[in-house]
């Protein structure tokens, strides 16, 4: 039985070596790894590679559930197609398997956990950023753009849908601008 590891941080500054490891430890003869958030199954050409050529027998390896995904939808949707395909996952630490029936109960549980900690995550961020707020340090962050050069394009009678086209910008950011200007 192949098996195929794959590993995933969430950003440059976290390491994947331990994870490669630890997949190559398992028996893995391929390894597949990515730099992006587990928040969703978007933008995850890695995974969707090793999805794609995952066949019957084929086991897909990871270190722990959460760097498969860290929404429980995504994670069982994952693991329905890998039993439609007649492939399944194993997660090393804790170790468990869908090979059977306790694995996917307990891959259920630990793809909730995961989701939840995901949400304690964002409660945290968002938490902080609102303290950093009430002490006047964090101020969102900065414009990509000058409002006088929105205000300059709108006032020679440039349309707003093309000065946010040509600015790169929301036309909702040219609306903010242009209504700043009238206050």
């Amino acid at each position: 039985m192949p098996k195929i590891g794959y590993a995933r941080v969430s950003s440059s500054s976290q390491d994947l070596d331990i994870q490669k490891a630890k997949l190559k430890a398992a028996g893995c003869e391929v390894i597949r790894s990515e730099t992006v958030s587990g928040a969703s199954r978007d933008d995850r050409s890695e995974l969707a590679t090793v999805m794609e050529f995952l066949r019957e027998g084929d086991e897909l390896v990871v270190h722990r559930l959460d760097r498969l995904g860290r929404s429980t939808r995504d994670v069982l949707n994952l693991v329905h197609e890998l039993d439609a395909k007649g492939a399944s996952l194993r997660v090393l630490e804790p170790e468990v398997t869908t090979a059977g029936d306790m694995g996917r109960m307990v891959i259920t549980v630990l793809g909730m956990v995961a989701d939840m900690e995901l949400k304690f995550i964002r409660d945290r961020q968002r938490a902080g950023i609102e303290a950093a707020k009430g002490k006047g340090v964090y101020k969102g962050r900065r414009k990509s753009v000058d409002d006088e050069e929105i205000r300059r394009l709108a006032s020679e009678g440039t349309a707003k849908a093309e000065i946010a086209r040509d600015l790169g910008v929301s036309r909702m950011t040219v609306y903010r601008a242009l209504a700043d200007d009238e206050t």
